[in-house]
């Protein structure tokens, strides 16, 4: 009797979870003394995912995302992706780093339990900074609450 011929392997299941990404939309304030150069350092890095840098608030973030909070996106880096993911806060900021080719394992790494605490620190480092860097009222406000002390008081 001879022997049947070996089959071939089918191989391995064609990947049904949810579509890589394929550009990223970076939404900062252009306003902010700390957003304006990361933008800008962002710009000058080799990306791996394409990155669009837009000011927050604009029209052009508004015509491109109508269904955003844009209030809510002047007070926080806000990143959406080209299938509608919106990344947030620290998500927002790994995600920056993991469409970067020189910082993508870093990125991986800040996802886990040992790098995320170290992420949100620089996070919250960053709000404070911009939060003593950025007047705390909006351009064009009729009024603007003076922290206690006036001007140069504690915020």
């Amino acid at each position: 009797m001879a022997e049947a011929a070996p089959t071939a392997s089918p191989g391995p299941a064609p990947y049904a979870g949810p579509a890589p990404v394929h550009r990223l939309t970076v939404l900062y304030d252009a306003q902010c003394p700390l957003c304006v150069p990361l933008r800008g350092w962002l710009q000058r890095q080799r990306q791996l995912v394409p990155l669009d840098l837009v000011p927050a608030g604009s029209a052009e973030a508004r015509r491109r995302f109508p269904e955003l909070d844009h209030t809510a996106t002047l007070q926080e880096i806000t990143v959406v992706g080209d299938l509608g993911q919106v990344y947030r806060e620290t998500a927002a900021w790994i995600v920056c780093l993991w469409a970067l080719a020189k910082y993508r394992s870093r990125a991986h790494w800040l996802t886990t339990p040992a790098g995320r605490p170290f992420a949100r620190g620089t996070v919250l480092a960053a709000a404070r900074y911009r939060s003593m860097a950025v007047p705390p009222c909006a351009p064009g406000a009729r009024e603007c609450a003076a922290p206690p002390g006036g001007p140069w008081g504690p915020r």
